[in-house]
């Protein structure tokens, strides 16, 4: 690697979210393995109620963390409930959010994609100064490419960054960057990363219902199980890809997404790994 590749590497590595699962373990895992100067990411998913995203983001928060908790449109009921949600969060100090449209059924009243959250959070007064919004490397299982593209630049008025989706195609997100950029889409990107976690545990993984949306792709979209399972992919090897592709500055990759599946020592350990080679 260049001396440009491994700066950014350094760079992407240090400042590296750690997207966990809100399960009933987690914070205790979360708190012996990872200094509270790290960034927490806390998924929602339609197995659960938004009230253990919103429960352990506060949770977290009152023992220093840093944490984003995702609202996922498809899971909040109009206007009302969002605006108990902002000052919910308000209250708790947090001051970043992810907003993606989620995997749930929209029922009545409820939102049905993230462009919509997004216009009513705009009108509502708000402490968030870090909003992200997602971005699909790969086509999306369920919606044409054409409708993705034209979300994202709905959503970029109100995004301070975009999230890339869980890939292990490196090469795809190199291309799918360079698309981004092409398009006049500037905000900053924060590449997401498969972490170390073993394969046959990520397989058995893939066979839960609704854990999120890194696992969306791993449920959903052929052809990701046999990437999984070449003998080329490592974290390392993705990595060390897209630190190449951050190296250059107007590429705008201001940070890394860790997918850790809950396995939170073993991403940190890994992560602390490579920063001391």
């Amino acid at each position: 690697m260049s001396n440009a590749s491994e700066a950014a590497m350094r760079r992407l590595l240090t400042d590296a979210r750690f997207e966990i699962l809100p399960t009933a373990t987690i914070e205790e895992k979360v708190r012996q393995a990872l200094p509270s100067t790290t960034t927490i990411t806390v998924t929602a998913s339609p197995a659960k109620p938004l009230e253990a995203t919103l429960g352990a983001t506060e949770r977290l928060t009152a023992a220093g963390y840093r944490v984003i908790p995702h609202l996922a449109a498809r899971m909040i009921h109009g206007r009302s409930e969002l605006s108990e949600i902002v000052a919910r969060l308000q209250g708790n100090g947090v001051t970043a959010i992810f907003v993606p449209g989620g995997d749930a059924t929209p029922q009545d009243g409820c939102y049905h994609s993230a462009v919509e959250l997004l216009d009513d959070l705009a009108s509502i007064p708000h402490p968030f100064t870090q909003i992200g919004v997602t971005g699909y490397p790969e086509s999306h299982p369920s919606i044409e490419d054409d409708v993705t593209v034209q979300a994202m630049w709905d959503k970029r008025r109100h995004a301070t960054h975009i999230v890339s989706n869980m890939t292990f195609d490196a090469a795809g997100v190199a291309k799918w960057v360079a698309r981004v950029r092409r398009r006049g889409v500037q905000i900053p990107i924060i590449v997401g990363q498969p972490g170390p976690i073993e394969r046959t545990k990520l397989l058995a993984m893939a066979g839960k219902v609704g854990i999120g949306e890194s696992m969306r792709f791993l449920t959903k979209q052929k052809g990701v199980f046999a990437r999984i399972a070449a003998p080329g992919f490592t974290p390392e090897s993705f990595l060390e890809k897209i630190s190449r592709v951050a190296a250059h500055d107007d590429m705008r990759i201001d940070g890394l997404h860790l997918f850790t599946f809950n396995q939170v020592a073993e991403t940190q350990a890994w992560r602390e790994k490579l920063l001391l080679g």
